[in-house]
Parts: C-alpha cells; sequence; structure tokens
C-alpha cells in the first residue's frame, strides 16, 4: 500500500508492505504527523515557527525546545567533523536547518513507523529515502538516484536494505549549498549520494560531501557513510564503498 502527502512542499510517500491495511493507514498517518509537526517547528516560510521566532531575534537559541536543539546539535556536530564546511549559521548569526531538517524528520518517521510493529517499508521524502525489510520474497528496495542533468532521468538504482539515503545537489535549488570554509557556493560537485545506517546520518552526509566537493568522498566514509556516489563538475562518476546497482549494472 502506498500512502502520499505533501509536506514540507515536497511530495512525500510512504510504501508499506505486508500488513493489514487499517493498520498501514494508521502507521502512515502517525509518520506524516511526524513530518508535519517538523515542518511547523523548523519552516523558514512560517512566520510562527520556531524557527523563525528564534531567527526573529537574531538567533538567540536561549530557552528552544528539545526538537530544535537536537537538530541544532547534529548540525553542529557535522560542522565539526567538516572543518566548517557543513553550515548552520549564517553570517548574521541566524540559523540555517536545511541540511538537517529534511533528513532528521524523515528518519524520525520511518522510526515512528518501526514502533508500529512495521518491518517492510520504503519512507520517500523528496528523494531521501529510508528503507527497512523487503519489498517482497526477500529482495533488497531499488531507490533510484536521479540524474543531475536531467529530473527524467535516473543516473542509478541501488539496491539496498534497511538503510538511509540521500542525495544532495544543486539542480533543483540551484547553488544552494554553501561551503561554509569560504562562505560561497558549493561547486566542485554536482550531485552527492549518500548510502548510511540511518536517514539522519546520510543527509547530514550528502551535504556536507557536496560541500567539500571530491574530498568529501572519501572523508564521509570515516564519518558513517557505507558508500557514496557522485558526480563532479566535469560529469565524472566517482564511487566508493558499498554500492550494489540493481540488476548488476552500472550507473549511467
Amino acid at each position: 500500500m502506498r500512502f502520499l502527502e505533501t509536506v514540507m512542499g515536497i511530495p512525500m510517500s510512504i510504501d508499506i508492505r505486508e500488513a493489514e491495511e487499517n493498520v498501514a493507514a494508521a502507521a502512515a498517518e502517525r509518520a506524516f504527523q511526524v513530518l508535519r509537526d517538523a515542518d511547523a517547528r523548523f519552516s523558514s516560510y512560517r512566520p510562527d515557527s520556531e524557527l523563525s521566532r528564534v531567527n526573529a531575534r537574531g538567533g538567540d537559541a536561549s530557552g528552544v525546545s528539545d526538537d530544535f536543539a537536537e537538530v541544532v546539535g547534529l548540525g553542529s556536530t557535522m560542522a565539526e567533523a567538516s572543518g566548517g564546511a557543513f553550515r548552520i549559521r549564517r553570517p548574521d548569526g541566524t540559523w540555517d536547518l536545511d541540511g538537517v531538517v529534511k533528513g532528521w524528520a524523515a528518519d524520525r518517521a520511518a522510526r515512528s513507523l518501526s514502533r508500529g510493529g512495521l518491518r517492510d517499508y520504503c519512507l520517500n521524502a523528496g528523494g531521501d529515502v529510508a528503507v527497512s525489510g523487503s519489498p517482497g520474497e526477500g529482495r533488497p528496495w531499488n531507490v533510484g538516484v536521479r540524474s543531475p542533468d536531467s529530473a527524467t532521468e535516473v543516473l542509478a538504482v541501488l539496491e539496498v536494505r534497511d538503510v538511509g539515503v540521500a542525495t544532495s545537489g544543486a539542480y533543483e535549488r540551484g547553488a544552494h549549498i554553501v561551503d561554509g570554509r569560504s562562505g560561497g557556493a558549493a561547486t566542485g560537485l554536482r550531485s552527492a549520494t549518500v548510502v548510511a545506517a540511518d536517514l539522519t546520518t546520510a543527509d547530514l552526509l550528502a551535504t556536507a560531501v557536496f560541500a567539500l566537493g571530491e574530498d568529501g568522498i572519501r572523508w564521509a566514509m570515516g564519518n558513517g557513510a557505507r558508500g557514496v556516489l557522485a558526480v563532479d563538475a566535469a560529469g565524472r562518476l566517482l564511487g566508493l564503498g558499498e554500492l550494489a546497482f540493481a540488476g548488476g549494472g552500472r550507473p549511467r
């Protein structure tokens, strides 16, 4: 059964296998509520969100919620590990948490499915994916990685089990990922896809790899990535770690 909803302005889907319809529907609703709650707290487009209120006072994070503190903590840890390439704070002191929130929220939503007793599911949050179990007959899940050249083309299809897969790139929102070391747009890669044990880690690392450029690929393998697939500025395909391609094929 597949459930669809637009949250954070992004189409999101939950594919649940081997569960009764009423159980699956209730679990999907709980997962979508996790995502809605995260959007209400962290949306920069909502003047009443906690993020907007904190930024309205210059980024003063005193008295913030536990969730806000957790997201800032995750981002701060990644900023330090990446030597400042990953950035969560703008020069004016306000917070830019886009590189943390979606993966963190989607990972929380996926964990709510597991807590509800579901084993076989795929949660797709606008291309950032958390999978558990199997789509059937013990098979791995297939996760498509879109080409940085076209929204209608697939760069590769990965076979994965019980992991998170996240991709960062500049092909949808333009040069929005900043290399915090220079303050300028990251341009060394056209896309970076990371496979990790959970989606929070995968999403954080994908953004950090994109900010670091080619050097970030090997760095990510020492910081929680199981596999990295990237396309550099010249269009070369770069890969490292555990990457299984569907049908044994190679990416295009």
